[in-house]
């Protein structure tokens, strides 16, 4: 009897298949699974597992939730979620749990010869939590169903000395459209992202003058947000053209102006109040954001 209490280690993605009572897949880097005409094993239902590999989960329609690390998310309305190798995923448990759509699994040893191998790390979107998913339009998901069908056309063909590069070259395809509709997810969603974005400024602000020890970090302002830090960067790049890490900056900097032209405190401790070990740091980073040094910005108030 299986303890469902311990997440079930797969490193290869024909063991995976052989778990979850799919058919063995036809390319031992590749398995591609279409709900329509085959269904996942409920003998595995409530239990987690961690996949030494790439995984794509396309619902056009879904019944029921799936968790991941804490949180779960509710499928319902369809859309497209990332999961990178080492991540934690739990089957749902309801009974009545059904979908409709695709399953991509693909080792990093397919793309590991390609640029896509070397690029992946680009596509954030293998970073964020689950209810960061992307929610795709009608258009949107007759696209995706497309390329999910020609992969699914050329897992079928008999392998020759193409078969690798067509695969691979379909896989960023994929990738690269979702890139682009999380894009379009981004703006879309201004007015909320635009109050994430208000709701960061308070936190920060608050931050700096409660003087609480060390600079905030993308990792804390996310963690605050109930957001994943990559999700973050992505669409404060989207929204703003800057990172996170690069946003936190500038409002320290706003804020290091606010004090240098209104108090007489010396550098150094307007430096330890912002969160700098070292008065070093905090000048070379004023420098950089405003062009100009502490020193000098305060003089010229003067």
């Amino acid at each position: 009897m299986k303890d469902k209490s311990q997440p079930a280690i797969f490193k290869s993605i024909s063991a995976f298949m052989r778990e979850l009572g799919m058919p063995k897949p036809l390319h031992p880097l590749v398995a591609l699974v279409k709900y329509d005409d085959d269904r996942v094993s409920r003998a595995n239902a409530g239990r987690s597992f961690l996949l030494d590999f790439y995984k794509v989960s396309f619902k056009e329609d879904f019944g029921g939730q799936i968790k991941y690390g804490q949180g779960h998310y509710d499928f319902e309305e369809g859309g497209l979620a990332f999961l990178a190798p080492n991540q934690l995923i739990t089957m749902s448990s309801e009974e009545s749990c059904y979908e409709d759509g695709y399953t991509l699994c693909f080792h990093a040893d397919l793309i590991r010869n390609y640029q896509l191998g070397k690029n992946i790390h680009q596509y954030g979107f293998f970073s964020y939590a689950v209810n960061e998913a992307l929610f795709l339009s009608e258009k949107e998901k007759k696209v995706l169903t497309g390329l999910f069908e020609n992969i699914a056309a050329e897992l079928e063909n008999n392998m020759d000395t193409f078969s690798q590069d067509v695969l691979v070259s379909q896989i960023e395809l994929l990738l690269n459209y979702s890139n682009r509709f999380y894009n379009r997810q981004f703006l879309t969603r201004k007015a909320l992202h635009h109050d994430l974005i208000s709701q960061m400024d308070s936190y920060l602000e608050a931050r700096f003058t409660q003087q609480l020890g060390g600079i905030p970090t993308v990792h804390e302002v996310a963690e605050h947000l109930h957001v994943s830090p990559r999700y973050l960067t992505d669409m404060l790049k989207s929204l703003t053209g800057q990172s996170a890490q690069q946003l936190i900056h500038d409002r320290l900097v706003e804020k290091a102006k606010m004090i240098l032209s209104t108090t007489r405190l010396t550098i150094a401790e307007i430096a330890y109040q912002l969160g700098f070990e070292h008065p070093q740091s905090f000048n070379k980073l004023f420098k950089r954001y405003a062009n100009i040094s502490p020193n000098i910005f305060r003089k010229s108030f003067n």
